[in-house]
C-alpha cells in the first residue's frame, strides 16, 4: 500500500484485522479459544443433536406451544427450527432407542455438552434385598436401598401428624416381611399396627393394666427376663442391672431421680435375685419383680425400703401387670406389642420393658445369624427421663453389632431434640426418612443434619408421602404414592374415614 507521497506503510495485525468482515473476525477468535480449550483445558469435542418434542391435544394448542417454546429460545439467543417433512424421524430420534435419524449436528465441548445431562441428580438403586421407598422426585426413578449395607443401619422417621410417618413405617415393614427373612418387632403406643400385623399372620401382644390380651386371656411380659447371651461380657448382669436401674428411675420419678446409694442398693439386690437362676438356668426359676421387691426389703439401708415402697404399686398394687412370668410365645417372625391401654402411668414403663424384650430377641437371633428390625413409635417419650434416655442410647449403640436394625418414629421433634442424648442418636443413625416438618423443627433439623435451603423445600408444606430420604451420604427428595384400591393400603392406612371403610 502506498500513500500519495510514495511512502510504504507498515500494516499491523490490528489494522489488518480491521479490514476483515466483523463476523469472520469473531469466528476466528472463537476458533482460537476452542483450540485452546481442546489442547490445554482437558476438553473434548462432541457432536450434538438437540431435539425439542412438543405434544398437545389439539393442533391449535400445539401451534401455541411451539410458538411459546420458540420465544423462550429466542430470549436466550437460540433459534428453534421446525423439522418440516421430518416429524417421524424427529420423534423416533427422541424416544430412548439410541438411534439418531436427524443429520443436523452442532459441535460442542465437554463443559457445554454437560449442560444437557443432569449430573446433579443422585440416584439410589441397589440390588439384592433392597426395599422400595418411592420415586426420586427429581428423576422419577425408583429408590431401592438396603439398610444393612450401611455402616450403621439405625434409622429415624420424622414428620408432623398426617405427614405419613406410620404409613411409611408400615410400608417398610411389609416390604421387609415379604423380601427378607428378618424378624420384625413393633412397640405400638397407639394401636395403629394391629390390622397389618394380623393380615401378615403376625402376633399382637396387648399389654393392659388388667393383664387381658385381645382374646380375653391373660398376656404377661416379665421385665426380669434374661438369657445367658444378654451381654457380650462374661456376665450378662451388667447390662440387665442397667435396665433395672432405668426401670426404677421411672418408678421412683422426681427431679433428682436415683441417688448413688440407691443405685448401689438396687445393683446388689439384682445380683442376689439372679444368682439362683444363673447357677441353674431353669425358666421356672426366672425371677419376677416381686422377688426384687422382697430382696430390697432385706437390705439394711433405709434407701432400700424407700425403693421397695415405690415398687409396691407395681408388685402387689393395682398396677401389678408386670409382676408375672412371661406367658406369651415370642417366636413369631412379626410381633407387635400393643401398649395403648397401659395409660399414661404405665406407657413409658411398657415401652422400656418392650425394648428390653427386643434386646433379648436380638441376642437370640444373633446366635442364629438373623437380623431383627425394631420399630419404636412415640420414641421421644423414652428420652424425657435421663436414665431411660441413657439406656435407650446404649441399646441404640449396641444394636448394630448384634444384628439389630432399630427405627425410631416420632412427630415431636422438639422433644426429641431437647434430650441431651439426641446427639448420640443422630450420630448413630445413617438412615433418616424425613416427611413434612413444622416451621420450628425445620430450622433445628437443617442445622442438625446439614440440610440446604433447596432440600428443605421438600419437607415444607408437602403432601403425605413426600419428603427427604437420608441414606449414608446420599440425600434424595422422594415421592411415594401408594395405590389406594389395594388390600394392603386398607390395612396400612391410619386415616379415620378410610379405616372405617376397611
Amino acid at each position: 500500500v502506498r500513500c500519495e507521497a510514495g511512502e510504504k506503510l507498515e500494516i499491523t495485525s490490528k489494522a489488518y484485522l480491521s479490514l476483515l468482515p466483523s463476523d469472520l473476525a469473531t469466528f476466528g477468535s472463537e476458533a482460537k479459544n476452542l483450540l485452546q480449550d481442546l489442547q490445554s483445558r482437558n476438553e473434548r469435542m462432541f457432536l450434538l443433536t438437540f431435539l425439542v418434542v412438543n405434544m398437545a391435544d389439539t393442533k391449535r394448542k400445539l401451534e401455541n406451544d411451539v410458538f411459546a417454546a420458540a420465544g423462550i429460545a429466542q430470549k436466550n439467543n437460540c433459534a428453534l427450527t421446525r423439522l418440516d417433512y421430518q416429524q417421524e424421524a424427529g420423534l423416533m430420534s427422541s424416544v430412548p432407542l439410541g438411534e439418531n435419524l436427524i443429520p443436523i449436528q452442532r459441535g460442542l465441548t465437554t463443559s457445554s455438552t454437560a449442560i444437557f445431562i443432569p449430573f446433579i441428580t443422585q440416584e439410589l438403586f441397589q440390588t439384592g434385598a433392597a426395599l422400595y421407598y418411592g420415586l426420586n422426585a427429581l428423576s422419577n426413578n425408583m429408590i431401592l436401598c438396603d439398610r444393612k449395607q450401611l455402616k450403621n443401619p439405625n434409622g429415624l422417621i420424622l414428620g408432623t401428624p398426617g405427614s405419613g410417618k406410620s404409613f411409611a413405617a408400615k410400608r417398610e415393614m411389609a416390604n421387609a416381611f415379604l423380601i427378607t427373612d428378618d424378624d420384625i418387632i413393633i412397640c405400638d403406643p397407639e394401636a395403629e399396627y394391629f390390622s397389618l400385623v394380623q393380615r401378615l399372620d403376625g402376633q399382637v401382644i396387648r399389654l393392659s393394666p388388667t393383664g387381658k390380651g385381645i382374646d380375653g386371656k391373660p398376656q404377661y411380659v416379665n421385665p426380669m427376663d434374661i438369657n445367658l447371651n444378654y451381654s457380650e461380657d462374661d456376665s450378662p448382669l451388667a447390662l440387665k442391672s442397667d435396665f433395672i436401674l432405668s426401670l426404677c428411675e421411672l418408678v421412683i420419678g422426681g427431679k433428682e431421680g436415683l441417688q448413688p446409694v440407691d443405685k448401689t442398693v438396687i445393683d446388689r439386690a439384682v445380683r442376689n435375685v439372679y444368682r439362683p437362676f444363673l447357677a441353674d438356668p431353669d425358666p421356672e426359676k426366672m425371677p419376677i419383680l416381686g422377688d426384687l421387691y422382697d430382696e430390697l426389703l432385706k437390705q439394711p439401708e433405709p434407701e432400700a425400703a424407700r425403693i421397695a415402697s415405690a415398687l409396691e404399686l407395681y408388685v402387689s398394687g393395682s398396677l401389678n401387670v408386670f409382676n408375672h412370668r412371661t406367658n406369651v410365645e415370642l417366636s413369631n417372625r412379626l410381633v407387635c406389642f400393643d401398649i395403648k391401654q397401659l395409660g399414661k402411668q404405665l406407657k413409658k414403663l411398657g415401652m422400656l420393658i418392650v425394648q428390653d424384650q427386643v434386646w433379648n430377641r436380638v441376642t437370640i437371633n444373633r446366635a442364629e445369624r438373623k437380623s431383627t428390625r425394631y420399630y419404636m413409635d412415640e420414641f421421644h417419650l423414652l428420652l424425657k427421663e435421663e436414665q431411660t434416655a441413657a439406656y435407650s442410647v446404649e441399646i441404640w449403640k449396641r444394636f448394630r453389632k448384634w444384628g439389630g436394625i432399630p427405627t425410631a418414629i416420632t412427630q415431636n421433634v422438639k422433644d426429641l431434640l431437647a434430650s441431651r442424648e439426641v446427639e448420640n442418636i443422630f450420630e448413630n443413625s445413617d438412615f433418616v426418612l424425613m416427611l413434612n416438618q413444622a416451621a420450628g423443627d425445620r430450622a433445628i433439623l437443617a442445622k442438625q443434619l446439614n440440610i440446604s435451603p433447596q432440600q428443605m423445600k421438600y419437607v415444607t408444606h408437602t403432601e403425605a408421602g413426600e419428603g427427604l430420604i437420608f441414606y449414608g451420604n446420599v440425600v434424595l427428595p422422594f415421592v411415594d404414592r401408594f395405590p389406594k384400591d389395594t388390600e394392603l393400603y386398607r390395612v396400612m392406612t391410619t386415616k379415620p374415614e378410610e379405616v372405617g371403610e376397611a
